[in-house]
């Protein structure tokens, strides 16, 4: 008897920011995953809205910014909705800032733009989510942004760092935002390099800094996005 598949839908805004590590977990896991685009697709339909697990990539716009781009207010009808619902949701860069949005939270421009590896400091709940692995000494992820977002009311902070107070969160047992980046594939990295060229000065220490973290970024990722999907699941 052949395993039942979930669905999964990708929301992208920019093609080479996609799912990466995610995307072998997700696979192995039992879910057939979709792509859509966020500027063009319908992101009313069906398929959208009643997929089994929604995930909404990062993209290099800010939330605030709808009057420039109006899809950015169907997405947060969208994610209101399936939040309200406790469909499982993950967002990840601009899709957690949406996520906060949806949830009726203030997001806003920051006072540091992040790009580069670092780490974040989990909090005791943190700690105790999948989240776990990023306390291990050497964990890394990727900042890539300078916009900020408060911390949604009913939702638990699960990750800080020195230059902003909410670095991931979850809402209920079925949402996860992250602020940062754990899917960044290192090997997909030269396509950001390239799509954010306008915003890097220094493209030759990232990719320097990149090399030195890329042999433990798979399994990080695997161990980290395994849990989540077993959990929602």
């Amino acid at each position: 008897m052949n395993r039942h598949r979930c669905s999964a839908v990708a929301l992208r805004h920019v093609a080479f920011e996609d799912l990466g590590l995610l995307s072998s977990v997700l696979d192995r896991e039992g879910w057939d995953v979709s792509f859509r685009d966020a500027a063009i697709d319908d992101v009313s339909h069906r398929s959208i809205v009643d997929a089994d697990l929604l995930v909404v990539l990062g993209g290099p716009i800010g939330v605030y910014e709808a009057d420039a781009y109006p899809f950015l207010t169907r997405e947060i009808a969208l994610l209101e909705r399936r939040l309200a619902q406790g469909h499982p949701t993950l967002g990840i860069c601009l899709g957690a800032q949406l996520m906060a949005r949806a949830l009726g939270a203030r997001v806003y421009a920051g006072g540091v733009k992040e790009i580069g590896w670092g780490q974040v400091s989990l909090t005791k709940q943190g700690a105790a989510s999948c989240l776990g692995p990023l306390a291990e000494d050497g964990a890394s992820v990727l900042h890539w942004h300078s916009d900020t977002f408060d911390l949604p009311e009913g939702a638990v902070r699960l990750a800080s760092n020195r230059h902003y107070d909410n670095q991931a969160f979850a809402y209920g047992r079925h949402a996860l935002a992250l602020q940062f980046h754990l899917e960044a594939d290192p090997r997909q990295l030269e396509e950001w390099y390239v799509g954010h060229a306008v915003e890097l000065v220094a493209v030759t220490q990232l990719r320097s800094n990149t090399a030195a973290v890329a042999s433990r970024l798979p399994d990080q990722a695997d161990r980290i996005f395994t849990r989540w999907i077993r959990e929602i699941g």
